[in-house]
């Protein structure tokens, strides 16, 4: 590179940089599910500097913006363990699944967070979820998930609540999962999705619908599309009372529509009209008017958004700087969405549909970033094993105050996103800048298996997990260094959850690369199909085989059980509290790797559940991986770093301070 005024020549991966883990944690929230209330804007906050808590936050028509939620309270459901859809809105009182004791609370009109919310819900071991109001009778309609039985799996139902008594009645169970119950305009039809193990919501699910009598019951269920090999996402009822969903039977997720005898494509082409439902509340549209959907879909792992005329067919997407956007509602002619850009942080947008105009509600920071600091994102296409090709997001290094020697290469960190049946976007993400403005190449892959692409390319994984999205990460890393972008001998790995797996798999069996960091990662299948919960019990089925028949797959893919061939350091992270990948997975890990004598270092950390909520932890996380790879790759760090304790790794010697007058 060429050198500019001002900048420095140091050594890839010393860069000193504004992007800190303090400033990443800093006053920084996470935008999720949206709603509209007449003219109000509400919306969810997960805020790190408040452990994680979640708040619903209002806009009001005037443009007042203030919490909803009581200080002590934290609007978050674990049903499911993952959540989502924990909040519903109706003229102006609010109903809200509370994270403590899993009960309903309602808010009233007017309230504010010094109000006590009242709970709804008995005291039971009940969690609830994807309300909506059923106005005419008084109640909710919402996922009812019961936790009495401790020795059963839960249950999970569709339930309504008295909003007069707190009284629960079951409206229909007998399948495994419900999710997505929707009310028709005139509240006399009820939609909902169901499924059954082993599939997942996006492997095959069925949409059914009912009518709903006076005395609130259902009858003349139908199923009316779906299943097993069709997953049907966000059944939604127009103003005029059409049933609309997003189907997959095509390949691609579309929308169709329902006529009440016929079932039609709206728009058919090659992009996904879906999100994967790990979470309730889940959406891509909304309505404009009873012919007219405002929605959003992803086309080569971009995200847009657009408008489709149902009547004439027309489909019109906007110029928007954004390449993710999530939750689109549609209110008094603007859509509200949660949207992130390539170089501005996530936020809640309100855009004008007439004029155009873009109003930023809310940006998921305040601490704004030179831009001269920030890598661009480039989308990459690699080949892959089968003849096949792959895809990722690659991020060179920049750093405007500084270049690198020219006989030097990057270190590149791969991410392999959780899930494993998710995507990783191309917007602002602070915890990539991070790597990237520090001297460090970040390739971000979305290995097969991975959302937004087409069913074909998500089944890619079934019976493969270990292997296809391993292979995905290592062939990114090759095509990267052949093309001379990065460093051959300084190829780390990373990720979380499922990524986690995927970084434990590759450093078990394959050499590529030289770290690996697992942020509660599975190292033991066995063990995690056993202990997990109901939800992803029967997930392995497809992704590795049925259990315990091929028993045989579960203990070959299982790093835990082939330490022998782990020959780089690695480091592990893990909440004490994860329902979802027990601790234990991490501790057995680490101790068999300490046992071999090499490099490992091991960060648990109280109160942290699947994923890390608390600013002060994910402010460690970051550190501490950064000083690993400084440890591991020798390189000098620019910031001052609590160090982290590596086993079997010789600490480097101390000079000894000479004496005044030696």
């Amino acid at each position: 590179e060429t050198l500019m005024p001002k900048q420095k020549i140091a050594p890839y991966g010393s860069w000193k940089s504004p992007i800190t883990s303090s400033t990443i944690v800093a006053k920084a929230i996470a935008l999720g599910l949206t709603a509209i209330d007449g003219d109000d804007i509400y919306w969810i906050e997960q805020r790190a500097q408040e452990a994680g808590r979640n708040v619903i936050v209002k806009r009001s028509a005037e443009g007042k913006i203030s919490d909803v939620t009581p200080t002590a309270f934290n609007a978050r459901t674990r049903v499911h363990e993952y959540g989502g859809g924990a909040f519903c809105v109706d003229n102006g009182t609010v109903y809200f699944s509370n994270f403590k004791d899993q009960r309903l609370y309602r808010q009233i009109k007017g309230g504010t967070p010094k109000t006590v919310a009242a709970p709804l819900t008995p005291d039971k071991e009940w969690r609830y979820a994807d309300a909506v109001v059923d106005r005419s009778r008084k109640r909710l309609i919402c996922i009812r998930e019961d936790h009495s039985d401790k020795s059963k799996q839960a249950i999970n139902s569709l339930v309504s609540v008295d909003l007069n008594n707190g009284s629960v009645n079951i409206l229909t169970m007998g399948n495994d999962f419900y999710s997505n119950p929707r009310l028709s305009p005139d509240g006399r039809k009820l939609a909902w999705l169901t499924w059954n193990h082993p599939n997942m919501p996006w492997d095959g699910t069925e949409l059914w619908t009912a009518t709903v009598s006076d005395d609130g019951t259902l009858a003349n269920a139908k199923k009316i599309t779906g299943g097993e090999s069709e997953a049907i996402f966000q059944p939604e009822w127009s103003p005029s009372g059409m049933l609309h969903f997003v189907s997959d039977k095509s390949g691609w997720s579309n929308l169709y529509r329902h006529n009440g005898t016929d079932v039609k494509a709206l728009c058919p082409m090659e992009a996904d009209f879906n999100r994967p439902q790990w979470v309730f509340g889940a959406r891509t549209y909304d309505f404009e008017s009873a012919d007219r959907i405002i929605c959003s879909y992803t086309q080569d792992g971009k995200w847009f958004l657009a408008r489709l005329d149902t009547t004439s067919g027309a489909f019109e997407t906007f110029d928007l700087p954004y390449c993710d956007i999530t939750y689109p509602r549609v209110m008094n002619r603007a859509a509200v969405f949660v949207a992130g850009a390539i170089d501005q942080p996530t936020a809640l947008i309100k855009f004008d549909l007439i004029t155009h105009k873009v109003d930023v509600i809310k940006a998921a920071s305040k601490k704004k970033t030179d831009t001269d600091y920030l890598s661009t994102p480039q989308s990459v296409e690699f080949p892959t094993e089968n003849g096949l090709t792959a895809y990722g997001i690659f991020y060179p290094p920049h750093n405007k105050d500084y270049v690198a020697p020219d006989d030097e290469r990057p270190p590149l960190l791969v991410l392999s996103h959780g899930g494993p049946t998710s995507a990783s976007p191309m917007s602002l993400r602070s915890s990539i800048q991070y790597w990237t403005s520090r001297g460090i190449a970040v390739l971000d892959v979305n290995y097969g298996g991975s959302t937004g692409y087409g069913r074909a390319y998500r089944e890619r994984l079934n019976d493969q997990w270990g292997v296809v999205d391993v292979d995905d990460c290592v062939n990114g890393a090759r095509y990267l260094v052949e093309r001379g972008d990065v460093d051959g001998n300084r190829l780390a790995i990373a990720g979380g959850s499922a990524g986690g797996y995927t970084t434990l798999c590759a450093i078990t069996f394959r050499d590529t690369f030289k770290a690996g960091a697992s942020h509660f990662g599975i190292g033991e299948l066995e063990v995690f199909v056993k202990d997990t919960h109901k939800y992803e019990s029967r997930y392995c089925d497809r992704l590795i085989g049925p259990y315990p028949q091929r028993r045989d797959l579960y203990l070959a893919r299982s790093p835990i059980n082939f330490l022998d061939r782990i020959n780089c350091p690695m480091i592990l992270f893990q909440g004490l509290e994860d329902k979802i990948v027990p601790p234990n997975q991490a501790q057995m890990m680490f101790e068999a790797v300490k046992k071999k004598g090499l490099p490992v270092a091991y960060l648990p950390f109280a109160g942290e559940q699947h994923g890390f909520r608390q600013a002060k932890n994910i402010k460690r996380a970051l550190d501490a991986e950064l000083y690993f790879y400084s440890r591991v790759f020798n390189f000098k760090l620019a910031d001052k770093i609590k160090p982290v304790k590596i086993e079997n790794m010789v600490e480097p010697r101390k000079r000894k301070k000479r004496k005044l007058g030696k």
